[in-house]
C-alpha cells in the first residue's frame, strides 16, 4: 500500500485472515499532499492527513483499535512497538484581548475569553501566552484564537455596520463589458430565450470537437471536466439534448461567460435555438424548424442592441468546422473584425451529443464589439417627414454568386440622402432566366426632403440606382 493515501488489495483483511497488524502512525502533512497530487489518488485517507491529526492521540488511538477488535473478533494482542516519535511541540501565540473587539467587533469581558480558550484545550498564562494543542493545526496567529472565541460567544452578536459612505456622487463600479453583458440578457430574455449557467470544464473529446487549442487542467475534477471550454456550444448543447430527451419540444437557451484558449480568455454570448420553431396547427398545418435565418435574425438584434452598425457589417464564411458548411457564416465590422458567427451546427457536433434533429446556433464575440462614439445619454430628437415616403420597385439579373447583401448595398449608395432603405422581396432562377443568372427583385424606399419629387428627380434616382446596380453585375430586367 502507500503510506497515509491508499492501501492494497493483497494486504487488506479477508475472510480467511487470522493476523492482523495495525499500524497507527501520524504523517507529513505537505508530504502526503505532493504525493497524493503526483499519483493522482483521492482517498479518506489522503484527506486526514494532508490536513494534519493529533500527534498526542497515537497511543489512545492504539487502545481504542485493538480493543474493539478483541471485543468483536476475539483473538491476542501482541506487545506495543513504538518507531520514531510524533511532534510534541505546541505552537504558541501571543494574544491581546483587545483584538477581540478591533478584530471581532464585539466586546467580550477577558476573563470570559480566558475561559472560552481555556475550555477549548488552550494554556493561557498571566501574560496572555496562549499554547495551543497539538491537534488546532489550524491556529496560526493571534486572529485565529479571535475568531474561537467569537465563534464561541456567538457570531449573532456582532452588529451589521455599513461601511462609511463618501461624500459627493458615487462613482459607477461596473465598466463596459459588464454594461454590454447585462443589456445583451435583457435583449435576448426579451426575445423568448431562457438564461442557461453551464460548466468551465468540458472533456477532451467535446473540445476537439471545435477549433482552436485548449488548455488542460493538470489536476480535474474529473476525466469528464479535464478542459477549460474553448466554446460554450458543447455546455449548451449537453442542456438541449438532456432536456429534448425529457420530452421538450422547443429550445431558445443562451449563456454569456468566458471561453478559454491557449492566446487567453474571450467573453462571448452564445445561444441555440432546436426543436419546433412553430408548433403545428390548423393554420400552420405541419410543424417547421429552426434555420440559419432564424440565427442571423437573433444575432443581428443582439448586435444592434450593442450600438453595432448592423447594415455596415459585411457577411462571409469562415463560421468554424462545427458548423454546416453552406448554411453558416461570421458577421465583421471590416475586414479582421469578426464580431459573430452563426448557422446551422454541423451533424458530425450534434450526433455526438445524441440529438437527431437540427439545431441552430450563434456566437457573439463580446470582445471584439467596438465602443460607441456618441457617449451622450439622449437619444437624437425624433423629426419625421412631413412629406410621403415613395417606394419604388426594381428587378435585375444578377450572377448567381452575387450575395443580395452587395447587391442592397449599391443600390443604398446611389443616393444615400434620398434613399431610406432597401430589401429583397423575391429571388427567382430557372425557366425565362439567362444560365448562371438569377433574378432579384428589390424594393426602395424614397425619402424626399424639403419638397416631393417630381419625374425628373425619379427617373435621376432611378438611372443612379441602375447604374450602381450594374457595377456589380446587374442587368435591369425589361
Amino acid at each position: 500500500d502507500i503510506a497515509g493515501i491508499m492501501g492494497g488489495q493483497h494486504s487488506g483483511a479477508k475472510d480467511e485472515t487470522t493476523n492482523i497488524f495495525l499500524e497507527i502512525a501520524n504523517f507529513n502533512p505537505a508530504k502526503i499532499g505532493v504525493t497524493g497530487r503526483k499519483l493522482g489518488l483521492a482517498s479518506d485517507a489522503r484527506t486526514r492527513f494532508e490536513r494534519g491529526v493529533d500527534p498526542a492521540f497515537l497511543d489512545q488511538g492504539l487502545d481504542l483499535l485493538t480493543g474493539l477488535i478483541t471485543s468483536l473478533g476475539g483473538g491476542r494482542v501482541s506487545k506495543k512497538v513504538c518507531a520514531g516519535s510524533p511532534p510534541d511541540r505546541h505552537k504558541v501565540v501571543h494574544f491581546d484581548p483587545e483584538l477581540t473587539s478591533a478584530i471581532g467587533g464585539i466586546s467580550i469581558d477577558q476573563s470570559e475569553q480566558r475561559q472560552i480558550l481555556e475550555s477549548l484545550g488552550f494554556l493561557v498564562d498571566s501574560k496572555w501566552k496562549v499554547t495551543c494543542p497539538l491537534r488546532r493545526h489550524d491556529i496560526e496567529g493571534a486572529a485565529d484564537l479571535v475568531e474561537e472565541i467569537v465563534r464561541i460567544s456567538g457570531i449573532d452578536k456582532v452588529l451589521s455596520v455599513p461601511l462609511p459612505r463618501q461624500e459627493g456622487v458615487a462613482k459607477p463600479n461596473t465598466d463596459r463589458l459588464q454594461l454590454l453583458e447585462r443589456k445583451l440578457r435583457r435583449v435576448a430574455a426579451a426575445a423568448g430565450m431562457n438564461e442557461a449557467i453551464t460548466w468551465s470544464f468540458i472533456s477532451d473529446q467535446q473540445a476537439s470537437l471545435f477549433d482552436g487549442a485548449f488548455w488542460m487542467l493538470e489536476n480535474p475534477i474529473s476525466e469528464e471536466m479535464k478542459v477549460m471550454r474553448p466554446s460554450l456550444l458543447p455546455g449548451l448543447l449537453a442542456a438541449v439534448a438532456r432536456n429534448l430527451d425529457r420530452g421538450a419540444t422547443t429550445l431558445r437557451l443562451f449563456e454569456i461567460g468566458r471561453t478559454y484558449r491557449k492566446n487567453g480568455e474571450y467573453p462571448v454570448l452564445s445561444c441555440i435555438l432546436a426543436g419546433e420553431k412553430l408548433p403545428r396547427g390548423w393554420a400552420t398545418g405541419k410543424s417547421s424548424n429552426f434555420d440559419a435565418f432564424d440565427a442571423k435574425a437573433i444575432t443581428q438584434t443582439l448586435l444592434s442592441s450593442a450600438g453595432v452598425p448592423v447594415g455596415k457589417l459585411q457577411v462571409s464564411d469562415g463560421a468554424g468546422s462545427f458548423y454546416h458548411p453552406g448554411q453558416s457564416a461570421t458577421l465583421r465590422l471590416g475586414s479582421k473584425n469578426t464580431l459573430a458567427s452563426f448557422g446551422m451546427l454541423h451533424p458530425k457536433i450534434l450526433k455526438h451529443f445524441g440529438i437527431d434533429q437540427p439545431v441552430v446556433a450563434a456566437t457573439l464575440n463580446l470582445g471584439e464589439i467596438p465602443e460607441k462614439r456618441d457617449k451622450t445619454f439622449a437619444r437624437p430628437p425624433f423629426t419625421p417627414s412631413n412629406l410621403q415616403e415613395v417606394k419604388r420597385d426594381f428587378a435585375f439579373f444578377v450572377p448567381e454568386e452575387l450575395a443580395a447583401k452587395e447587391l442592397l448595398r449599391a443600390i443604398v449608395g446611389a443616393d444615400k440622402n434620398h434613399i431610406v432603405d432597401a430589401g429583397v422581396f423575391d429571388v427567382f432562377s430557372g425557366q425565362g432566366v439567362p444560365i448562371g443568372k438569377k433574378s432579384v427583385a428589390v424594393e426602395v424606399f424614397l425619402q424626399p426632403k424639403g419638397k416631393s419629387f417630381n419625374e425628373s428627380d425619379l427617373k435621376a434616382i432611378s438611372d443612379a440606382i441602375i447604374a450602381n446596380a450594374a457595377k456589380k453585375g446587374a442587368e435591369l430586367r425589361s
